[in-house]
């Protein structure tokens, strides 16, 4: 059996980061097996499906590197196909017109509910033969069996069982004649010779549903494999109020998409204690034994840890070049300056994400226009502009303006005044960046320009001198 998987979201909303997880899945199962990979667009809510959300699953997939073989398929182009399966069904006998109104429907329930039984609808319309009344048009039901047992051996859940006696008998055609999510995800996975089904938990309650319908087509039924959950930090599914963002914000906040996707496939996924793992790592290792039967919460410091790997062990001009955009929008430009790989390098250690980063590399191109108040209150005083001058005066003598002789510079010059290296290098870096974090002094001033930072001197000196005493 050739495996061909599918990733199928409905496009209500922005591609979040449990369908991320799902299409990820999907496309590793595909790949390990050397199948093929098919994205499908369930719109056939036509009140709540957008062109917009379209595009953001589009645009998140390939941010995310998950290439698709076949698609994207709409189902909204395929219910002449949807409309013949159901007619095959009224033929064969498996499914029937339903005339009941919503106010009958309604009554069924809440009988049922008096009864302290499963609202349901009690098939009212199933066996009859009389004339239907006039001017209502009807949906069209499935002719679920009665009796026996839907099993499904589970990939990740192993086996389910589930009576039939528990399943009504449910619409696959609304009065309108579109076909209901139902119907038309069993015809899909029928005519793309889908042979797993991987997607989230939240489905298994369909599953028996269409399986039966499968089994009424005459169809092979796929593998199932059902993904828990991604939960909150307070164990419940993870929703917008758990800060639960479209995938591409993961973008905008600046985390490589190799990290993401890293750190979803450990989101209820294992391969004994790794953490890391490359593409080729994912594609091999990935099994559907080894997902987690429970949820997995969503860890942010977790992702944050992920990303900082990534950023250390990336290429310096891959990270060059993906930091450019961030440093655009922040109005940074490095046309003047140290080549941004060389810059990228020293602050790829303490940065969490690609935005950090680029803020960070601010002070590499540009002189700060204010400092950090609670440290200028506390650096800036009078006593500082003598310290700052002495260094200024050191290092206009450089001539090598590298790392190491810049360090032996600042050495000298603190040993010259009798203070400790910190009393230096603390108000140096406040005038040199405008704040107190940044990579050693050292290295930092190396890759400004000589000129540039004897003007930042000059510059901090002067705040010192009206500082009060």
């Amino acid at each position: 059996m050739k495996v061909r998987t599918r990733f199928a979201p409905s496009p209500t909303g922005y591609l979040h980061i449990g369908g991320a997880r799902t299409a990820l899945f999907c496309y590793l199962f595909a790949r390990k097996h050397g199948g093929e990979f098919i994205l499908r667009i369930e719109d056939t809510d036509r009140e709540r499906s957008t062109d917009e959300s379209v595009q953001a699953i589009l645009q998140g997939m390939e941010w995310l590197g998950l290439d698709y073989d076949e698609g994207p398929f709409y189902q909204t182009h395929r219910f002449d196909r949807y409309r013949e399966v159901v007619q095959q069904l009224m033929d064969n006998g498996h499914a029937y017109h339903c005339y009941c109104t919503p106010e009958e429907l309604d009554t069924m329930r809440e009988e049922a509910t008096a009864k302290k039984e499963k609202p349901r609808y009690n098939g009212f319309w199933r066996d009859r033969d009389e004339t239907p009344p006039e001017g209502i048009k009807p949906v069209v039901r499935f002719r679920n069996p009665l009796s026996g047992k839907v099993t499904i051996d589970d990939a990740v859940k192993g086996p389910i069982v589930i009576d039939n006696a528990e399943l009504d008998d449910l619409v696959i055609m609304r009065s309108d004649g579109t076909p209901t999510y139902n119907l038309t995800v069993v015809v899909d996975d029928m005519d793309m010779e889908i042979s797993h089904v991987i997607r989230g938990d939240d489905h298994i309650n369909n599953t028996p549903r269409q399986i039966n319908i499968l089994e009424a087509l005459g169809a092979e039924r796929p593998v199932y494999a059902h993904l828990p959950m991604i939960l909150g930090e307070d164990g419940k599914r993870m929703s917008k109020r758990h800060g639960a963002v479209s995938v591409m914000q993961y973008q905008a906040d600046g985390y490589l998409p190799e990290s993401l996707l890293n750190y979803l496939v450990r989101l209820g996924w294992s391969h004994q204690d790794q953490e890391l793992f490359s593409s080729d790592e994912m594609r091999d290792l990935f099994t559907l034994e080894a997902v987690n039967r429970s949820g997995s919460v969503f860890d942010n410091k977790k992702l944050e840890w992920v990303s900082q790997q990534y950023l250390q062990s990336a290429d310096a001009e891959r990270l060059a070049q993906a930091l450019l955009p961030y440093m655009t929008e922040l109005g940074i430009s490095s046309a003047q300056g140290a080549p941004l790989s060389q810059v990228a390098n020293l602050l790829r250690d303490r940065a969490k994400n690609l935005r950090d980063m680029a803020e960070a590399t601010r002070y590499f191109y540009h002189a700060p226009t204010a400092y950090d108040e609670k440290a200028k209150n506390k650096q800036f005083k009078q006593a500082t502009a003598v310290v700052l001058k002495s260094a200024q005066a050191g290092l206009s003598e450089d001539n090598e303006w590298t790392a190491e002789s810049i360090q032996a510079v600042l050495d000298k010059t603190a040993e010259t005044l009798g203070i400790g290296f910190g009393k230096l290098g603390q108000p140096l870096r406040l005038a040199i960046t405008g704040g107190t974090q940044s990579p050693s002094v050292a290295d930092t001033l190396a890759l400004i320009s000589q000129s540039d930072v004897l003007e930042r001197l000059v510059a901090a000196v002067s705040v010192c001198e009206n500082a009060e005493a």
